[in-house]
Order: C-alpha cells, then sequence, then structure tokens
C-alpha cells in the first residue's frame, strides 16, 4: 500500500505542474499543434505497458474496437484536451487546474443517463459541493484578473468532455484494461487531431527544436509518466485510492502558479478548492462504499 501512495504522491505532483507548464508553452506552440505532441508522445510510451496487458489478459482487438476506442479517442484529445489547452490559454492557470478537476461531476451526470450509474441523494449533494466550488472559482461578480468569460467556457467545455470520455471508456476499460485502453485512444484521438492539423493548415513541428524542454516535459513526464504513475497506484490499490492524485492536484497547481508564473491566488479562489477538494473527497469516499458494497454482494 505504501507504493501505492508513492505513486499517487507522484501523479498528483506531475498533474499539479500540468497547466503551468502547458501555459508556458502553450506561448510557443499553437494549442492543437501542443495538444496532439503532448497525447502522441503520452500514448506512444504508454504503449508497451499496453501491449503487455493486452497479451496479459489475453485480449485480440477487433476492428469494432478500434473504432469504439477512436470514439473514446475523439473526446479526450481533439474535443477535452484541445478545449483545455485553450482554456488555459485564456484564464490563469490556477483557475484552469481547479476548473478540470470538476470533471467528475460531469461524469456521474453521464454516468446517471448512459451508464445506468443512478444518481442518488449523497450524488446530488456532491454535484452541489463542487458547484458551489465552481462559482467561487470563476467569480462571475467580478472575473478575478488574467481570467476571461471565454477562458472558463473552454475549460467547462473540457471538463465536460473528459467527463463523456470517461464514460465512453468504461466498455473498453472492462475489456482490455485501463492501460491499453488509455494508450490506444490517446494515439488515436492524436491521429484524428493530426488529420484536423494537416486541413486547417496548422504548425506540426514548428518551434520543437528551440522548446525541446518544454515538448519533453508535457509529453513525456506530464502526459506518459504521470498517467503510468496513475495507473500503477490503481494497480497497487484500487481506483478510489489512485482517484486520490486528483483530490491533492487543485492544491499542488495554484502553488505552482505562483511560483513560476507570479498568479495571485485571492479569496475566493481558497472558497472554491476548499469546496471541490471536499466534493472530490467525498465522491471518492462513497465510491469506495459502492466498491465494497459490490464486492460482499450486496
Amino acid at each position: 500500500m505504501k507504493k501505492a501512495y508513492i505513486y499517487v504522491i507522484l501523479t498528483a505532483f506531475l498533474f499539479g505542474t500540468m497547466e503551468v507548464a502547458c501555459k508556458a508553452a502553450g506561448s510557443q506552440f499553437d494549442p492543437f499543434q501542443l495538444t496532439f505532441l503532448r497525447f502522441a508522445i503520452g500514448g506512444l510510451i504508454l504503449l508497451p505497458f499496453a501491449v503487455a496487458e493486452l497479451k496479459k489478459n489475453s485480449v485480440k482487438l477487433t476492428g469494432r474496437d478500434f473504432i469504439r476506442l477512436a470514439g473514446v479517442g475523439i473526446l479526450g484529445i481533439p474535443l477535452s484536451m484541445v478545449f483545455f489547452q485553450l482554456g488555459i490559454m485564456n484564464s490563469n492557470a490556477a483557475t484552469a487546474s481547479v476548473l478540470i478537476c470538476i470533471n467528475p461531476l460531469f461524469t456521474m451526470i453521464f454516468a446517471h443517463f448512459f451508464a445506468g450509474e443512478r444518481l442518488n441523494k449523497y450524488k446530488f449533494i456532491v454535484l452541489g459541493i463542487g458547484l458551489i466550488g465552481l462559482v467561487f472559482m470563476i467569480k462571475p461578480w467580478n472575473v478575478q484578473e488574467g481570467n476571461t468569460v471565454t477562458g472558463i467556457i473552454y475549460m467547462l467545455l473540457a471538463a465536460v468532455f473528459f467527463g463523456a470520455y470517461t464514460v465512453a471508456g468504461k466498455v473498453s476499460v472492462e475489456k482490455m484494461g485501463i492501460m491499453a485502453q488509455t494508450s490506444i485512444s490517446f494515439i488515436l484521438g492524436s491521429l484524428v487531431l493530426f488529420i484536423i492539423i494537416l486541413i486547417t493548415g496548422k504548425p506540426v513541428t514548428e518551434g520543437i527544436t528551440d522548446n525541446a524542454w518544454l515538448v519533453m516535459y508535457v509529453g513525456i513526464f506530464v502526459t506518459g509518466v504521470g498517467y503510468f504513475c496513475y495507473f500503477m497506484a490503481i494497480k497497487a490499490s484500487d481506483a478510489s485510492t489512485g482517484s486520490l492524485a486528483f483530490f491533492i492536484k487543485p492544491a499542488i497547481a495554484p502553488v505552482m502558479a505562483v511560483i513560476f508564473l507570479k498568479e495571485t491566488i485571492l479569496w475566493n479562489t481558497y472558497v472554491g478548492i476548499g469546496c471541490i477538494l471536499i466534493a472530490s473527497y467525498m465522491n471518492i469516499r462513497f465510491q469506495r462504499k459502492e466498491n465494497e458494497l459490490k464486492d460482499s454482494g450486496y
């Protein structure tokens, strides 16, 4: 179990630096280009582990599996993560880092309608607290300098599509495992994004040589190693324990934004972070209890 918590901390740290690194890189790259590079590299890094997982589970992918994974990848990369990068470039990194963490709230909503996981009183309480945190983070009555309405809308769309990505991937996860599902959906989603980039005439390789360390960090470490540590945390414990990384991340990212981007954290940000941390913790606890009941046969 100690090993699991080490992976959780590594995941939280790497994901906690994501918005700061992506904001720094975003000033040098087109948002579509950076998203493509991030997830193409990250997906390829995870691929050997994905192949090993498929072999271990004796899973052979069919054409229908690849079509399903492409659909999952489109939700995750050309939609969610492109909006994520656009949101970072149009808002403070601290705000963006917390707003993306509300995606489990949208996952619950999508799961209610499409996965048969009914909303109950407890989940409504979690949703309510999360939405209160969202309001304080946005502070619509007096938007913080550095944040924009456009950026906030982009981040909310990123969270919505990531919630849809999570629910859409549940079928493939059950068949092939989380490492394989993530790696292949990242690669296929990146290929779709690459086609979009070619059609729209956006840059693909420009600026990589001059900013190689940024590309390597967001691609290899944040995306590749970050997701690997997350999956290893789950493997060494369970999904609820692995999810603790997303509980810790909103506390790390704003600190990174203050240190490296000289952003200012106002009182409403602390309130918003607090509410979202509470909602995340309650959601993790509820998931763990649900899993325990399922395992006991109730």
